[in-house]
């Protein structure tokens, strides 16, 4: 697996609440359900990173 690089990130309470309930429900850490949906919507964009053939890479439930 890559190198992961540790950032901070700064959200509304309540945002952070919400991701949280939504990873509690996809089985994913809450770290995990962020970078998902990071991946997706960089892949829904056209954005993702050369070599990212699989977006639900680690998913827990799969796609939605």
């Amino acid at each position: 697996m890559a190198e992961r690089k540790p950032f901070l990130l700064r959200m509304d309470p309540r945002v952070l609440e919400a991701l949280q309930r939504w990873a509690d429900d996809d089985l994913r850490s809450l770290n995990g359900e962020i970078e998902y949906l990071l991946r997706r919507s960089l892949h829904d964009a056209g954005r993702a990173p050369k070599g990212e053939g699989d977006v639900a890479r680690g998913s827990g439930k799969g796609g939605r």
